[in-house]
């Protein structure tokens, strides 16, 4: 069962959820329940009628793959966690880092279309409908970035149960939001008074029916009346052009929608796992963009690869301008943002192109500082939404794969 897929899943979710609102009002938390509740969503949401044991559904081959995942996982982060005081070395750093991101580059691999008729097949069916399971990429980067931040010290403590609940909890595991350890731990030991937790469930009861409006209405009737129409003939300039408007539009309320249903529910548990959308369109420069779209997204690869490659190169003193050095780091960062979403030509560009978009404003930036705006004013704010807005929906376009 695909996580806010139908209402079905939403029906189920909230009446699971009935014991722990009731505790929230009354300003308590069962962590026992809250236990019960995730692991019995876990096992909905990897159920599966074609893949699974004994004719049982809900003992799918997907759940079985998962829970191996997430004892690899949580293995090596307390293997590193424990054995770090004695030894922490860079060797065992990347030793780790390689191991904890295999098994999704293995998926990432096996889901290309690069091999073709040279999928690796069992019973028939192809290795990754075993081996992949929904949301294995945003638990990867829960457990990157906790090893990250157990190389840094950032991470004082670390326990077994406390790093399981992280992982497995349920309202964002197969998309995000990506939260981080320490914020996700903070919000779980403060248990919200009965004041405070409805405040939660108000907020919770809005997000909820704007994610409705995004994902079921908006991004429903887009798809069904403009990019399926659309995709009938996409070989004219101007169909092109308004395929490009409306598959942009498309992503963001369906992808705003789902991210408004997890931190909803996230809400209902009184963790307040942080947003992902801030009126993205309205961006005036790619870097304003960025920080308004798929924003925890976004700020982990910034954290973690952009900052890390450009730490790298200065410690090493790999150019001579440091301006260089953070342009190379943009190229990393966005080269692997692409391979990410999966190894496809289409993919690989998308991230490049925000790469050179990136780069690009750099310069400009540089040029701006020598050369400031004699007047500035609302006309000249517009423009620069719009600018972006397009520069933005044709990488969209490249993402979509239409145009490669």
């Amino acid at each position: 069962m695909i996580p806010y897929g139908d209402f079905t899943f939403f029906l189920i979710a909230l009446i699971a959820l009935l014991p722990v609102i009731i505790l929230g009002f009354l300003g308590k938390r069962s962590y026992i329940y809250n236990g019960v509740v995730t692991a019995f969503m876990i096992v909905l949401i990897f159920s599966s009628d074609k893949h699974n044991l004994f004719d049982q559904k809900y003992l799918s081959v997907q759940l079985i793959s998962f829970i191996i995942y997430v004892v690899w996982q949580v293995l090596l982060i307390m293997f590193y966690y424990h054995s770090k005081p004695k030894n922490n070395s860079f060797s065992k750093f990347v030793t780790v880092m390689v191991l904890s991101i295999l098994p999704l580059a293995l998926v990432k691999v096996l889901q290309s279309t690069w091999l073709g008729g040279h999928q690796i097949h069992f019973h028939e069916s192809k290795l990754i409908e075993f081996v992949g399971f929904l949301g294995i990429s945003y638990v990867t980067f829960k457990s990157v970035q906790l090893i990250m931040e157990i190389r840094d010290g950032s991470i004082k403590e670390i326990k077994v149960w406390k790093l399981i609940q992280f992982i497995l909890f349920f309202p964002t595991i197969s998309s995000g939001p990506i939260d981080r350890y320490k914020r996700f731990v903070k919000d779980d030991k403060k248990v919200p008074t009965g004041n405070e937790y409805r405040e939660l469930v108000l907020k919770a009861i809005h997000m909820i029916m704007l994610g409705f409006l995004y994902k079921y209405i908006v991004a429903y009737f887009i798809n069904t009346y403009a990019i399926m129409p659309l995709q009938l003939d996409l070989h004219g300039f101007v169909n092109l052009w308004l395929y490009m408007y409306a598959y942009s539009l498309y992503l963001f309320f369906d992808f705003a929608g789902y991210s408004l249903f997890a931190i909803a529910f996230s809400y209902l548990f009184g963790i307040k796992t942080p947003p992902n959308f801030d009126k993205p369109f309205k961006a005036k420069n790619i870097k304003d963009f960025w920080n308004r779209w798929h924003m925890t997204l976004s700020f982990w690869f910034r954290d973690c690869i952009y900052m890390r490659s450009l730490f790298y190169m200065s410690r090493k003193k790999l150019l001579k301008s440091q301006f260089a050095m953070s342009n190379v780091a943009f190229l990393i960062n966005f080269f692997i943002m692409g391979i990410w979403h999966g190894i496809e030509v289409y993919y690989i560009v998308y991230g490049l192109y925000h790469a050179a978009l990136f780069i690009g404003y750099g310069y400009y930036e540089r040029w701006r500082k020598k050369h400031p705006p004699r007047w500035q004013n609302g006309f000249t704010t517009a423009l620069s939404i719009v600018i972006t807005f397009h520069f933005v929906t044709f990488g969209f376009l490249i993402f979509s794969g239409k145009l490669i």
